[in-house]
């Protein structure tokens, strides 16, 4: 049996207000010191979430620790129920190391610029894994800087069972990035809505070498209780209308700057919260204005809303960024404005399933006993997903904004 005590010598501490106690490897310790995490001191967790929830201030390396540390119970939890029948300690120290360097290529500002023509993060992050000083410091952790880059990048091929195993724990509805978001992001917002109880989901967990974890059916109102949390957080918080305008106006500053061969996407890999919006500042083009205004606090006015309708080919037309800005342009012109002066908001499409096996229903999540059936899902998709109209504010005259009202409405009716 892998005994954690004595396979790890976890003697270096950090202090978090959710974990309290989070311990780690010196040669771990050192290995977040590198410049790719330090980085994401700077990065926010929730970018411009602050603007709407003051104390969401924390940071991806914060986040980070606590994926780690729940990692590190998880694994400790698994093994003692026999998965260390199947897993090394190299294997472990591979699974612990991706659980600390998950985000390491996350981009700045948040989930701004999701939908653009970048790389995942995913993949970053495992490049940079693979990257000096980063491999060798994975290394000397114990870990198999190969095989920790494909926990985390789900691109790289699953060369054995082992792998396969931990990079299902890493991510899925009950994982250590979502154990550590949901409760970090409660506390830091000051809402209740994402508190998990942690100690009872990891208690009921036991492993499968295929299935990575599973769950009896006494347990299934852990998964909904997780469901819950996230649709009442994506709700409250991650996407409140005014987190998703200035998410929608960074996104726009930068999909332009893209778009006109200003910036490249090898500029933005490396950046984060402010430097940003230094390279922003550096260039010369009408968007720029959106971010110059968000980094003012000066949000757009959202003069319309309308819900999203999967069945409506209008509506999911402008799931595409190319035509989203067609549609903005046409407004603009209509309304007699810039183009930088007008934004169209549509939520990313999201999911509240899971195939979490549930043993004694012998089926998945999904198709159990659980109170979420597919008409609650599609509900909960449903209330969420709002597309919103933006309008600059030095832009929103009362007869501008009743024109843009009304070809907002016709556009997507």
């Amino acid at each position: 049996m892998i005994l954690f005590s004595e396979a790890f010598k976890l003697t270096e501490a950090v202090r978090d207000p959710i974990w309290h106690h989070i311990y780690l490897t010196e040669p771990l310790m050192n290995a977040a010191a590198c410049p790719a995490f330090r980085r994401l001191w700077k990065i926010q967790q929730l970018g411009p979430t602050s603007l709407v929830y003051p104390g969401a201030t924390h940071t991806r390396a914060s986040h980070s620790f606590g994926v780690y540390h729940v990692a590190l119970r998880l694994l400790s939890t698994l093994c003692e129920k026999d998965a260390d029948q199947w897993v090394t300690r190299q294997g472990c120290a591979s699974f612990l190391a991706a659980a600390l360097f998950h985000d390491i290529g996350h981009f700045p500002y948040t989930h701004s610029l999701k939908e653009l023509p970048l790389k995942d993060h995913e993949d970053l992050s495992s490049e940079l894994i693979l990257s000096e000083p980063l491999k060798t410091l994975i290394a000397k952790a114990g870990a198999d800087p190969e095989q920790t880059a494909a926990i985390v990048s789900h691109q790289k091929a699953e060369t054995d069972d082992e792998t396969r195993f931990f990079r299902i724990l890493l991510s899925g509805v009950l994982d250590p990035d979502k154990l550590d978001y949901l409760n970090r992001d409660a506390y830091y917002c000051g809402v209740p809505y994402g508190i998990q109880d942690t100690d009872f989901i990891l208690a009921r967990l036991k492993p499968d070498k295929q299935k990575g974890i599973f769950l009896d059916s006494a347990s299934l109102m852990s998964i909904e209780h997780v469901l819950f949390s996230k649709y009442m957080m994506y709700r409250a918080v991650y996407w409140h209308k005014n987190v998703r305008i200035a998410t929608a106006m960074m996104k726009k500053t930068i999909y332009a700057a893209l778009k006109q061969g200003l910036i490249c996407p090898e500029e933005l890999y490396s950046l984060d919260d402010s430097s940003i919006f230094t390279l922003i500042g550096s260039k010369n083009f009408e968007e720029k204005s959106c971010a110059e205004q968000l980094e003012k606090h000066s949000l757009f006015q959202i003069i319309a809303e309308i819900p999203f309708d999967a069945g409506n080919a209008k509506h999911t037309l402008l799931e595409d960024l190319e035509k989203r800005t067609e549609a903005e342009a046409m407004l603009a012109a209509l309304a007699g404005t810039k183009l930088c002066n007008i934004l169209i908001d549509i939520p990313e499409r999201i999911s509240f399933e899971s195939n979490l096996w549930i043993s004694g229903e012998n089926c998945p999540f999904s198709a159990s006993s659980t109170v979420f059936t597919s008409d609650t899902v599609k509900a909960f998709t449903q209330n969420l997903r709002i597309i919103r109209l933006g309008l600059c504010r030095s832009e929103a005259t009362e007869q501008r904004v009743k024109t843009l009202k009304a070809e907002f409405e016709k556009l997507l009716g």
